[in-house]
């Protein structure tokens, strides 16, 4: 199981997740320390390979396929959870900050699918997990403006791949959780806001959202939404009226001080 971005949050508790169901893992992210002290954690459950890579650089995919191979080692799982987001709003983000958000959570992971994709589905087996957003569900917020397209680009895209793969033994899945307890709103400076805008119950561990990703990419699901609140969000924004889906996630951008 090959895993990007697993340095920390979602990332770290899916491999803790399917090392405790016995997979062997591939663990790869920016910051080897993490990935290092990640690995030696899970070495009493199975072999943790590390490579580090920063998805951002357009080689980095190939790279990673070109290590597999020189090990040896065959690739049944794919997990693309690697991420980040931008809240300062579009027109105060460096473009190569655009750049890397595209290359990291959008580019990447379709690259990555079809280097891994035709081994699996060559051995009758595999797991593509990828890790979107409940924005992806939601109409795009202002001040992260690419951070919900992109999201939805890889919901549609895993259930297109999920739909030609299907009867191969490969199982798609898109993950979509909701505001999960990890660093990432540390990352992108906005823990502050969210912390004071939104109550503790909206808020799930990375642990239950990774385990429910597996037990939708075990159940081949094409998308899986983690919590009740979350699946009624997405329900409104499917069913309001634009004008009304968009007031509803601008009150949200307003409430971060993004806008």
């Amino acid at each position: 199981m090959l895993v990007t971005g697993a340095s920390a949050g979602i990332g770290a508790a899916l491999a803790r997740v399917y090392a405790e169901e016995g997979w062997d893992l591939v663990l790869t992210a920016r910051r080897e320390g993490p990935l290092n002290a990640l690995a030696e954690d899970l070495s009493h459950r199975g072999a943790s390979t590390v490579l580090t890579e920063d998805l951002a650089d357009p080689d980095a995919p190939r790279r990673l396929f070109d290590a597999v191979g020189a090990r040896g080692l065959h690739i049944d799982g794919l997990i693309n959870n690697a991420g980040f987001s931008r809240t300062a709003g579009f027109l105060n983000t460096d473009p190569a900050a655009h750049a890397a958000m595209i290359r990291v959570m959008l580019a990447a992971p379709v690259e990555l699918a079809r280097l891994f994709a035709p081994g699996m589905v060559e051995r009758g087996f595999g797991r593509i997990l990828n890790v979107a957003s409940l924005a992806g569900q939601m109409p795009a917020t202002g001040g992260d403006t690419l951070y919900g397209p992109i999201k939805s680009f890889l919901i549609k895209a895993s259930q297109g791949l999920h739909l030609e793969l299907r009867g191969t033994g490969v199982h798609v899945t898109a993950l979509c959780p909701g505001y999960t307890l990890t660093e990432f709103h540390d990352v992108n400076g906005t823990r502050e806001e969210v912390s004071t805008a939104y109550p503790a119950w909206m808020w799930q561990t990375a642990d239950h959202v990774a385990r429910v990703g597996y037990a939708a990419c075990e159940a081949n699901r094409p998308r899986v939404t983690p919590g009740v609140m979350n699946n009624v969000l997405a329900g409104l924004a499917k069913h309001l009226p634009d004008r009304m889906a968009l007031n509803m996630v601008g009150g949200h951008a307003k409430r971060l001080k993004r806008i």
